[in-house]
Formats: C-alpha cells, sequence, structure tokens
C-alpha cells in the first residue's frame, strides 16, 4: 500500500450514460449510487444539469455525469443542452450507452451512436436496460440487435461491453459499476468518503420540485418548465429541535394555459406538487421545510437567450 493510505490499484474517474429519453440514465445512476440523486421520470428532457453520483468501493470511486438526454435539437435551450453533453462526454473516461431492451433499435439511438463515434477511442460500453421487461428470446434478440449497431458505428471491435441490466430488479447493477471500474485510470479518490454528489442543494432542490411538478402532466409541458428557487433560508426564533426552512420557488413555463395546467382546479394540482416535492426535500435536508410555491409566465423562454440565462441555461 502506497503512503497515501489507498491500495496501490485503486482507480478513479468519472463517467456518464447517455441514451434517449426514458432509456433508464437516472434510475441506473440513483441504482449505483444507492440513494436518488438524479431525478427519475418518463417525460424527455427531464435532466438539465449535470448531476453527479457518487460510487465509494475499497478498490475505487465511480463519478457519475448524468447529462441531458442527446436529442436532435429543436430550439435553442435544446441545442444549449446537446452543446453540455457533448462537452461532458469528451471529459470522462468511459461512457455507458443505455438502450432500453424492451424498445427496437430506433433513428434517436442511431443519432446518439453516430455521436458517440465521434470520440476517438473512448470506451463506449452499451448497457440494455429495463432487461425485466421482456423474457430472454427478446432479450438475446435485442444483444444481437446492440451488437450490430456497435460494429455498424464503431468498426470491429464494436462496443467495448455489451451488459444487459435492470436497476429496478437490481440485476447486474453491480456488473455495470465492475466493467465501468476497469475502465478508469489508477489514482486516488477524487471526493471525500460518505459524499454522493456534489450538486448545490439548491439545485436538487429545483429538480426534485421539477419531477412532482411533472407527475402525471400532459406532453407540452417538460420543455417548458424551468424551477428558480429564489430563496432558502431557516425560519427565525425556531428551537434547535424544531428547525424549519422557508423555500420560496417560482416555477416558469411558457403559456397561460400551462399555468393553469400547473395549479390545477381551485389550486388542487399546485398544492399536490408542493406535498410530493416536500418528502423528498426534508429528507435531503434533513430537516422540515415551507415551500413557498409561484407558477409565473415566461413567454417563450427557451428561445430567447436573454431568459436563458436568467433560468440558469
Amino acid at each position: 500500500m502506497p503512503t497515501s493510505g489507498w491500495p496501490e490499484n485503486f482507480r478513479s474517474g468519472f463517467t456518464s450514460f447517455v441514451g434517449r429519453p426514458n432509456a433508464g440514465k437516472s434510475t441506473l445512476t440513483n441504482a449505483l449510487v444507492g440513494q436518488k440523486v438524479a431525478i427519475t421520470s418518463a417525460k424527455p428532457q427531464t435532466t438539465r444539469h449535470t448531476i453527479r453520483g457518487i460510487v465509494h468501493r475499497e478498490d475505487a470511486q465511480l463519478i457519475l455525469v448524468d447529462t441531458p438526454g442527446l436529442h436532435r435539437p429543436r430550439t435553442l435551450l435544446g441545442q444549449r443542452l446537446n452543446d453540455l453533453v457533448a462537452q461532458t462526454l469528451s471529459e470522462v473516461d468511459a461512457i455507458g450507452f443505455c438502450l432500453p431492451a424492451n424498445e427496437k433499435i430506433g433513428p434517436g439511438d442511431r443519432f446518439i451512436a453516430t455521436q458517440l463515434a465521434q470520440l476517438q477511442r473512448k470506451p463506449i460500453i452499451a448497457l440494455v436496460t429495463k432487461a425485466d421487461l421482456v423474457d430472454r428470446e427478446q432479450l438475446a434478440a435485442q444483444l444481437m440487435s446492440v451488437a450490430e449497431l456497435g460494429v455498424e458505428q464503431f468498426g470491429e471491435d464494436g462496443f467495448a461491453a455489451i451488459i444487459p441490466v435492470s436497476a429496478v430488479k437490481e440485476f447486474q447493477v453491480q456488473e455495470v459499476a465492475n466493467v465501468l471500474v476497469e475502465h478508469l485510470p489508477k489514482g486516488p479518490p477524487l471526493y471525500p468518503d460518505g459524499e454522493l454528489t456534489d450538486e448545490p442543494e439548491l439545485k436538487m432542490v429545483a429538480e426534485l420540485i421539477r419531477e412532482a411538478a411533472l407527475e402525471g402532466v400532459h406532453d407540452e409541458l417538460p420543455h417548458s418548465l424551468a424551477v428558480v428557487v429564489e430563496e432558502m433560508i431557516p425560519r427565525e426564533g425556531r428551537s434547535e429541535d424544531k428547525q424549519l426552512i422557508d423555500i420560496h420557488v417560482s416555477l416558469f413555463v411558457e403559456r397561460s394555459s400551462q399555468k393553469a395546467i400547473i395549479i390545477g382546479k381551485g389550486g388542487s394540482r399546485l398544492r399536490e406538487v408542493g406535498s410530493n416535492a416536500r418528502q423528498g426535500i426534508e429528507k435531503l435536508l434533513g430537516t422540515k421545510v415551507f415551500l413557498d410555491l409561484h407558477v409565473k409566465v415566461a413567454k417563450d423562454w427557451q428561445r430567447d437567450p436573454k431568459q436563458l440565462g436568467r433560468l440558469g441555461f
């Protein structure tokens, strides 16, 4: 063992999961880290910021960079998200390409594969997610299709590895970690033991509110919703054992009709969003919180560079 106190063969580094929307990237991140650090939703474009999850092992430290889904951009926001992904991918040590077992490989997957093929000599591991949703025969067929895609895009060597996985059933989650770790450089841990993410709390609070707001709403909303935590302050005059944090939040949408969707009849939907988000936030912060939510219209913010900047993009 070297003088630093870390095993000689200790590995540490960054990996990222890519895949089209709802390919299981965030769920797999959460399963590997063992705690909810990435927002999960069946709606496309739910992950807006690079959220890191940190997997601590005796032999390695695996830092997961969770990026927005790569897609063909239709708005300025979409282009900025794609640029963010490209920049992130150029900096990580290995990439896990998530392809759901229960959906045929489509144009979206091929688009991502062609983007990945431009990253010279970076290990790309194909992760066939949601393996619990198909039978063995279907899984075998999908693994063959994925192998063919690898050869087609990356030459005869294809993917560095192909692993079927189910984050929900915890099937092969550790195997995914093992293979990713093999591709990390040797070196000491990059984060203190016990840390699960380096995301600022404000950003994680905003993500939990977005997740709650997106639950069960119509398809037009996800792209159009931005959440800004205006302030987070401890309530004055409370005793040590009865701490309360006041969180003031603005939810921005692009049209009045979307505002009505989020607020719901007589404010019922917004109350539900607040109550669902509050549970996750209290768990995250370890204290009771009072959530003050306001819905505002910022017309066409996704196409307006000024507004994008103000909303953190």
